[in-house]
């Protein structure tokens, strides 16, 4: 049976010396003298790598020497031993080796030199074999699994929303849409138009842009419920914030207002935080001394420090305009926050996580509960240092004709929305949830600055290669 590098390395040193083990992995590098080879392999279970000794007397050296190079794949078996170097405890002193792939090292692309992002994106194949795409995947993995035990524990129910929707959640408008019409030939009515009613689901749909309305209807029945899964849109927008296809962790909350929307964000936010520390400590070492310099303070301070700031939109506004830093982007009041606004916030102003509520009406989402000064609405958004906006929140619209004028206001169908207003007819609660974008979790968890450094294989505009 396969001993894992990590099972190897993380166990006390008792527990596999002068025991024999049967490892695989990639090799990293390797360096022959005249009697052996040492070899340092990764099979992708942990940051660091295993040392393996090859002596010259093993069978078939000669023959196997010449396909020990970076990137070929081989199977160990051997003795561990205690290791006289200051690098590793513990080494491998094989008694039989097996190369299972070998790797063209003329043209393998992932030399011993350090590689841009940009052309490490080009071979999207090949990156996650790097220290940083790794220790990300790694990271991405321990933050989607904490997700689940953090809502698990608070009672929680995982529920999955439809990915195909007819209605627009956001009001936005930047969908894509999903269609089996021939759109060489598209069926067309008398005006010319296409006829949506011959496309599979008889109407117009699109890819998600959010499960929260599904999701309130589930809480509106579950009392409290949490998404976790693919959302999508359209914009054409080529920054580094942003993807067209990316996750979302969204709860939602019966019986609930802005204040425990609050709570739960910073909660989930802290536990997040504290659980990476704990089971991703070599990673984090490599990202705050090749990443971000400080990540592990930063992180340290936001899940043991006191509690998020919290601002209204009025009062961020007006420390804004005090501020003696020049912005880019205008500050006014009724402006969305740029970017460049929500990291002054967090990192010049409070120093620490920040919940910005009580957003204008007109520049959030129609499902937000109206303010009794009928300007603002019940919204927030958790600001984070590096990142800016991390989670964006509400309490929702539980009274039924406010919903329904905000609907027509926009322009929108009541009878694509019909069913979620029946849920304000029928036994109506105030509720409350947020939506957090997985990708920017682990950005701000790693340091990483660009969200497509984070997704394996990232969705842009002009991109939807492998």
């Amino acid at each position: 049976m396969r001993t894992k590098i990590k099972q190897l390395l993380h166990s006390a040193k008792s527990t596999y010396l002068e025991q024999k083990v049967y490892v695989c992995g990639w090799i990293k590098t390797a360096r022959a003298q005249k009697n052996f080879t040492f070899l340092e392999i990764n099979d992708g279970s942990c940051f660091a790598n295993l040392q393996i000794i090859c002596d010259s007397a093993l069978p078939f050296y000669d023959k196997m020497i010449v396909d020990f190079t970076t990137g070929a794949s081989i199977a160990v078996e051997g003795i561990v031993k205690e290791s006289p170097g200051q690098k590793q405890s513990i080494e491998i002193h094989a008694s039989a080796i097996r190369v299972l792939g070998t790797c063209d090292s003329a043209t393998y692309p992932l030399q011993k030199k350090q590689h841009s992002p940009e052309f490490l994106r080009s071979i999207a194949h090949l990156r996650p074999r790097t220290n940083t795409q790794g220790a990300v995947i790694r990271v991405r993995n321990t933050l989607a699994f904490a997700t689940h035990e953090f809502f698990q524990s608070q009672g929680f129910v995982y529920v999955q929303t439809p990915i195909i929707t007819g209605s627009d959640c956001e009001g936005g408008g930047a969908m894509f849409q999903v269609t089996t019409l021939d759109m060489d030939n598209p069926p067309r009515l008398p005006n010319g138009k296409v006829d949506a009613t011959k496309d599979f689901f008889a109407k117009k749909t699109y890819l998600t842009v959010s499960g929260q309305l599904n999701g309130e209807t589930l809480a509106c029945a579950l009392s409290d419920i949490y998404t976790f899964g693919p959302t999508f849109r359209a914009e054409n927008s080529n920054t580094a914030r942003h993807l067209a296809e990316f996750w979302m962790i969204e709860p939602e909350m019966a019986f609930a207002d802005l204040k425990d929307n609050m709570s739960l964000a910073e909660r989930y936010i802290k536990f997040l935080v504290e659980t990476t520390l704990n089971r991703c400590t070599e990673d984090l070492k490599f990202f705050d001394k090749y990443i971000e310099p400080g990540l592990l303070e930063r992180l340290t301070k936001i899940a043991h420090n006191a509690s998020f700031e919290h601002v209204t939109y009025t009062e961020a506004i007006s420390i804004l305009k005090k501020a003696s830093k020049a912005f880019t982007f205008p500050v006014e009041w009724g402006v969305d926050l740029q970017s460049e606004h929500e990291r002054y916030l967090t990192e010049d102003h409070f120093k620490k996580p920040v919940i910005v509520t009580d957003y204008p009406a007109q520049i959030k989402a129609f499902y937000m509960r109206g303010n009794e000064d009928g300007k603002t609405v019940a919204a927030m958004d958790v600001l984070v240092p590096k990142i800016g906006e991390l989670i964006g929140g509400s309490q929702r619209e539980e009274r039924l004709s406010v919903l329904e004028g905000k609907i027509e206001s926009l322009g929108f169908k009541k009878e694509d929305y019909s069913w979620y207003l029946e849920l304000r007819k029928y036994g109506s609660v105030p509720h409350a949830g947020f939506g957090a974008g997985f990708e920017r979790l682990v950005q701000f968890i790693t340091g990483i600055e660009n969200i497509r450094d984070v997704n394996s294989f990232p969705r842009f505009p002009g991109h939807a290669e492998f």
